[in-house]
């Protein structure tokens, strides 16, 4: 397939300053963390709050999302400091007393987090991450968890439904040059290797998580000679190894015509021709051409693997058209996710004090308390979700579990390899009608009784109070 460039780690990813979203500044927040922090510290409001992470509503037609960067969130909390510098800006802005800077300069994430792990299938209002901890700490990690989370749970439900659209085909992603930022290409880099994917074209993921990294070659490299066949022999000797050229430059069935008159030359010094790579044109009708003229040169074994702003509907039609695509390079539909570039999520107080709390605007309306989410399943298929109070005995399996306590991480996450197969489990776990990739199907997330009658409570009293 694709020229793959590197080899893949068996490991989680790198904490510290080493991580681009650990090593973060504690200013890239919103600003309403820090009034509501003044106002806490003010009131000495510091007694244990429970928040927790939540899609509200499934993006239209999704069936399911793929929960991703725990290990991102769980760094960022381990690392969270105040610098010098950061304190000498805060109280330059003259917004802030000295109570606050003073209780940001010794400031340190000491709460518990639960989490679902990565790669988990997950649906409309179910927790997938809660944090326990003093109020102003849970309240002031608010945006750059939802900021970590949202992102690579985007991405990996994106990238979780072109591995249903191609089974057995591979998948790369190609997205870092339309990814909205530096940061943004990284992590769908690692969030769609989760769902699948066997490797980016990123190189700095192969670095930070090791990723294996795959690559061809630009059209200005065949531009850049004279000779489209010079090309191809001189990038072959430059590049042997699991060596695959880009034909679509100028003309698809010529350029392969060229292949089959270059293999047996390249033959004879020791190289192979791995694949060929068509990134424009009408892919279906240009790869069975190019199928054709490969066979009939005796390079049966050259695979073909296509890009070219592709997403999960055309990559559906050119697989079940029958088209001879072994792999896809996915990019720009990939990273942004084009059909739903934001999911309505939140991150919500549900507990502060030892009293249950809960939102009850229109629309936006929270189950209080910590909660717990029970799944069920039936000849290898999962049948349904029950959210109820956490502690509560509910049948099926319990999808939160303690990953943080103290501000430090309980346990060694598990590696990148392991995420991934958790992931593949996840999905051939759905029922077929939730692998639909074009219809909604119905997925029964229950709410429990008990959990039913603490919301009831809650609205009694808020009604006693206001």
């Amino acid at each position: 397939m694709i020229e793959r460039q590197g080899t893949s780690h068996d490991s989680g990813t790198k904490t510290g300053d080493s991580d681009p979203q650990a090593s973060a500044s504690p200013l890239l927040t919103d600003l309403y963390q820090f009034n509501m922090l003044q106002a806490y510290i003010d009131r000495g409001m510091t007694s244990t709050a429970v928040f927790e992470f939540f899609i509200r509503k499934l993006p239209e037609h999704r069936n399911f999302l793929m929960a991703a960067g725990l290990e991102q969130a769980l760094d960022f909390l381990e690392a969270l400091r105040f610098s010098a510098e950061d304190l000498e800006w805060l109280k330059s802005t003259g917004r802030f007393h000295k109570n606050l800077i003073d209780y940001l300069s010794t400031f340190r994430f000491s709460g518990h987090v639960h989490s679902v792990p990565e790669g988990t299938v997950i649906f409309e209002n179910e927790p997938i991450l809660r944090v326990t901890a003093p109020l102003p700490e849970a309240q002031l990690v608010e945006t750059r968890l939802i900021n970590v989370l949202h992102y690579q749970t985007l991405i990996a439900s994106k990238a979780a439904r072109l591995v249903l659209a191609a089974p057995g085909r591979q998948l790369v992603d190609f997205g870092l040059r339309r990814a909205h930022g530096a940061d943004a290409g990284l992590m769908a880099a690692r969030a769609s290797y989760i769902a699948g994917f066997a490797g980016t074209a990123t190189m700095l993921a192969e670095m930070e998580f090791g990723i294996p990294t795959f690559g061809t070659m630009a059209h200005s490299y065949i531009e850049a000679h004279d000779s489209e066949l010079e090309a191809f022999k001189e990038f072959a000797l430059a590049r042997p190894d699991n060596l695959t050229l880009l034909i679509d430059t100028y003309d698809c069935d010529a350029a392969a015509h060229k292949i089959v008159a270059l293999a047996p030359r390249l033959r004879e010094r020791g190289v192979e021709i791995k694949a060929v790579r068509i990134d424009s044109g009408d892919l279906a009708a240009l790869s069975r051409s190019v199928r054709r003229i490969l066979d009939d040169g005796d390079l049966g074994d050259v695979t073909i693997l296509v890009s070219g702003g592709l997403d999960e509907d055309q990559v559906t039609r050119l697989v079940e058209g029958g088209a001879p695509i072994d792999g896809f390079g996915l990019g720009t539909a990939l990273t942004v996710s084009s059909d739903a570039p934001a999911l309505d999520c939140a991150y919500k107080l549900q507990e502060y004090a030892g009293r249950a709390r809960r939102k009850r605007s229109v629309g936006k309306a929270t189950w209080p308390g910590p909660k717990q989410v029970r799944r069920r399943e039936m000849g290898g298929k999962i049948v349904g979700d029950t959210i109820g109070v956490d502690g509560e005995h509910q049948e099926g399996k319990a999808l939160l579990i303690e990953v943080m306590a103290g501000g430090r991480r309980m346990t060694k996450l598990p590696s990148l390899t392991q995420i991934r197969r958790h992931a593949a489990r996840q999905l051939e776990h759905l029922p077929q009608a939730l692998r639909n990739l074009e219809h909604r199907a119905d997925y029964p997330v229950e709410i429990s009784d008990l959990l039913s009658r603490l919301a009831a409570k809650v609205d009694a009293e808020l009604e006693r109070h206001n």
